[in-house]
């Protein structure tokens, strides 16, 4: 028989707020909320003395305001969340044989057949104490024979704990929690299974595979295999890419701002529309301009972690404005962006107002339906008109 896994997932508690304490320790033991203004801001993170008011992630922060009056309201402070996850990953890397790093404050860890050399949950130990005295953030982790019954034990170990669900206790470790603690499990799939009774966990072990796949189809073997704590998702090292690029070499050499910029612009919403779709967000932006005697200049800078183009697009006009000598007409112009990782619900992460991100959401929708630039921002739809124009190429 085989021995079974230990799979260990580690998560960073109240990530963003827990590193705006660390810098003003007057945030300790107090509400806060980490997301736009008071007007049509939303809520980014929220500390748990907040949660226990019922804010949520996601919130309109006027609503949050309404729930918790009292609570203290920061905008974020761009570079820190960036560098804290990257001190954070540098420890786990340094310590494990193998992780998966699935979001800036979030970690899958195998420590299967560490067992004939060490105590695996003493590890885990080891390794949260290390990043907690380290890095000064609170940290929780969970340990069980899968993904999903890992991530649970987290959740349920939380805030700044930690707990191990032994192999063959899992049915039992999830029998009395809600339905609604399974990962994935939507709020359409929750309100159908409280239809026919079905509230905790326990009461989603009692029922049929057949039942579930007949009511839900081929989600239902998923939800029975999550109810039941079965998941052989193995822990992928994910490299992925660094960073996502473009550019573009003109027929004719080009001295005109207006054409650069717009250039820029289509170029930047065509790699943050792709960020988006992969699910990841940029913290470094850079151009690449070559000049009519192929002279190659590059200029880089960072920036809050984020897929969104209103912070991009400026950011990409000011680095030209840098680094463009403008009696020097440009051969070729590029965009990229770096140092990526997972992490969609950082596009929203310095947002002023719920319509912009609605308008990011609808606009995926239709370009990802329907093709590239179908919709895109004015400067971006005059370029792609050019494109059938014989003036540029790339």
């Amino acid at each position: 028989m085989d021995s079974p896994r230990h799979i260990v997932h580690i998560d960073l508690d109240s990530f963003f707020v827990s590193v705006e304490r660390k810098f003003n320790p007057e945030l300790i033991g107090k509400a806060v909320i980490i997301g736009g203004s008071a007007d049509r801001g939303v809520v980014s993170s929220c500390s748990y003395e907040a949660r226990a008011y019922g804010v949520r992630s996601a919130m309109p922060t006027r609503q949050a305001l309404k729930l918790c009056p009292h609570a203290i309201v920061i905008h974020g402070t761009h570079g820190r969340y960036g560098e804290a996850s990257r001190e954070v990953t540098e420890i786990i890397h340094k310590s494990v044989p193998l992780y998966q790093k699935t979001s800036v404050d979030e970690f899958y860890i195998d420590l299967s057949g560490m067992e004939r050399f060490h105590n695996p949950y003493q590890l885990a130990t080891d390794l949260r104490q290390r990043v907690i005295r380290e890095t000064g953030l609170p940290i929780s982790f969970g340990m069980a024979s899968s993904r999903t019954v890992a991530k649970m034990a987290t959740n349920q170990a939380k805030p700044n704990g930690q707990l191990w669900v032994k192999a063959g206790e899992e049915k039992d470790f999830l029998a009395p929690l809600n339905i609604r603690k399974i990962p994935g499990m939507g709020e359409h799939t929750c309100q159908k299974l409280y239809q026919y009774g079905i509230e905790k966990i326990g009461d989603l072990q009692k029922v049929n595979i057949k039942f579930l796949q007949a009511v839900f189809g081929k989600a239902g073997a998923y939800i029975y295999n999550k109810a039941h704590g079965i998941d052989e998702r193995e822990i992928v090292e994910h490299t992925g890419r660094k960073s996502i690029s473009t550019e573009t070499t003109f027929h004719n050499d080009v001295k005109d701002i207006r054409t650069l910029e717009n250039m820029l612009v289509s170029m930047t919403e065509e790699l943050a529309g792709k960020l988006r779709r992969e699910n990841k967000v940029s913290s470094c932006l850079a151009i690449k301009l070559r000049y009519a005697n192929f002279e190659t200049h590059t200029l880089q800078q960072k920036i809050p972690l984020t897929a969104a183009e209103h912070i991009l697009i400026p950011g990409v006009k000011n680095l030209l404005k840098k680094a463009w000598n403008q009696h020097r007409p440009i051969r070729l112009i590029g965009v990229r962006l770096s140092d990526l990782c997972a992490g969609s619900y950082q596009i929203n992460l310095f947002e002023d107002n719920e319509e912009r991100i609605r308008l990011y959401q609808a606009m995926d929708t239709i370009n990802f339906k329907f093709g590239e630039k179908t919709v895109c921002r004015a400067a971006g739809m005059e370029i792609g008109a050019r494109t059938f124009n014989p003036f540029m190429k790339g």
